[in-house]
């Protein structure tokens, strides 16, 4: 006999983990503020291993513009520079021997619309993750009909379903909306 619950619930994971996906996508994406999040995705090659930046060195914002890192090895200077010169976080770091400083750029109004765009992309993937997701539960609960499943409970959970895609879909388009409010404000 065919779980509608655990369909449900493999679906609703798989669309919690689009949108937990796309959280972590727009916070590494700049706003025109200093946020450490920026560089959560660059790696530095340490003794021989590839680590997060925040693995060899403390990283904090001693103000709105700026991002300050202090590597914990004096060695890490140039690694840690190179690595942020070959991301694309498009920021040239500052070395004073001490601290590595990343001066974050106030944003023009064409690199904020730039930005925005970028949002919207990757929401729409987002989106389409949770519309498979919704798309996959309904194929297993028409095929659990040939194995035993009434048909009214099939309906009951199809309706389920599509209410738990419209509140995920809802969840994405706040998620948007305030990222690209953050991006345009001056």
């Amino acid at each position: 006999m065919v779980n509608v619950n655990e369909i449900l619930s493999a679906a609703e994971e798989k669309m919690e983990e689009a949108v937990m996906y796309l959280e972590d996508v727009l916070a590494r994406i700049r706003a025109g503020k200093a946020n450490v999040k920026l560089l959560d995705g660059i790696r530095v090659d340490s003794y021989g291993s590839m680590v997060p930046l925040a693995g060899v060195a403390s990283i904090n914002t001693p103000d709105a513009r700026t991002i300050a890192i202090k590597p914990w090895d004096k060695n890490m200077f140039r690694i840690i520079e190179k690595a942020i010169i070959d991301s694309n976080l498009g920021i040239m770091p500052e070395n004073n021997g001490e601290i590595i400083r990343l001066g974050i750029p106030p944003l023009t109004e064409e690199r904020r619309k730039q930005l925005a765009k970028q949002c919207g992309k990757e929401g729409e993937q987002a989106k389409v993750s949770v519309r498979n997701a919704r798309r996959d539960c309904i194929e297993k609960l028409k095929k659990a009909i040939k194995d035993g499943l009434s048909e009214d409970n099939e309906k009951d959970a199809e309706s389920d379903i599509q209410k738990t895609h419209d509140k995920f879909i809802k969840k994405i388009d706040d998620l948007l909306a305030a990222k690209e409010k953050e991006i345009m404000t001056v």
